[in-house]
């Protein structure tokens, strides 16, 4: 059981160390091209920062981590929502059009919000559909016809399994991103999460799909073999593992503004 609650710390992002810090503001981050807005779905509200009405062709969506899920390596915490977030930073400064979702029950609760819900159920069916809801809400609000899926740590995760599920997500990158919750469990020898939904359950459609993931050499919560076992078992076809000097939270400023407009190798061949 201790093994299983220290996997929750490790997946928010050692969340413990800023347990005094406040939840991050969203309005710091909203402007004229990026504003505050709830997107109701089937199973959980969903916080969202949308881009100025209008058409667009193709949206680029960030997705956040596992947030502040436990306050302590033995208590979960009693509100998920991040208290640092590069995936709001990030979407925030990008010049194309963009969106940005948080995960279930952060930033807004409903009934059917409970601890387990950022926990050992993170990755689950209700949590994994809910995500794809909202996704769809954009693209009937915004005319979407494409996604490039950008996510941080479990949305690293999140991004892939609705590439996977989905018809309209045509690249993804993930930063720090736990792309293999069952190696990233067995490698810290942690209790298993329940029934998450993965990546690798849909390796046909992934392998297919245009991918990058960006590791910090320096990243102890989800160190580059997770990307690496992750690729070793998709076999994609067009797909970069990055190597950075970066933590599991910092360091990713100045490699976002390089790759965020850098295509991938093989898309150039």
């Amino acid at each position: 059981m201790f093994k299983s609650l220290i996997a929750a710390g490790l997946a928010a992002g050692l969340s413990v160390l800023s347990g005094c810090a406040s939840r991050v503001d969203l309005a710091s981050y909203s402007s004229s091209k990026l504003q505050a807005a709830v997107l109701t779905t089937d199973g959980f509200l969903i916080q969202g920062m949308v881009p100025a009405a209008g058409s667009y062709k193709h949206m680029r969506v960030y997705i956040e981590s596992d947030g502040y899920a436990w306050a302590t390596s033995s208590q979960p915490s009693t509100d998920p929502t991040p208290r640092t977030s590069i995936m709001l930073r990030f979407a925030a400064d990008d010049v194309n059009p963009s969106a940005y979702l948080a995960r279930p029950c952060q930033f807004v609760q409903s009934n059917a919000c409970n601890t387990d819900v950022w926990t050992h159920s993170r990755f689950g069916k209700a949590e994994i559909d809910s995500m794809s809801s909202a996704l769809t809400a954009l693209k009937s609000r915004f005319g979407v016809q494409s996604f490039e899926l950008i996510g941080h740590s479990g949305g690293g995760e999140v991004a892939l399994v609705l590439a996977g599920m989905r018809e309209d997500v045509d690249l993804v990158q993930t930063i720090a991103g736990n792309v293999d919750p069952i190696f990233w469990t067995k490698l810290h020898n942690l209790t298993p999460l329940k029934t998450p939904i993965t990546p690798l359950l849909y390796k046909d459609r992934l392998r297919t799909i245009p991918q990058r993931h960006i590791v910090g050499m320096r990243d102890r919560v989800v160190p580059a073999s997770v990307a690496q076992a992750y690729s070793a078992q998709l076999e994609g076809q067009c797909l970069e593992i990055v190597s950075v000097d970066a933590t599991h939270n910092d360091g990713y400023d100045s490699v976002w503004k390089r790759f965020s407009t850098h295509p991938l190798l093989c898309e150039e061949l």
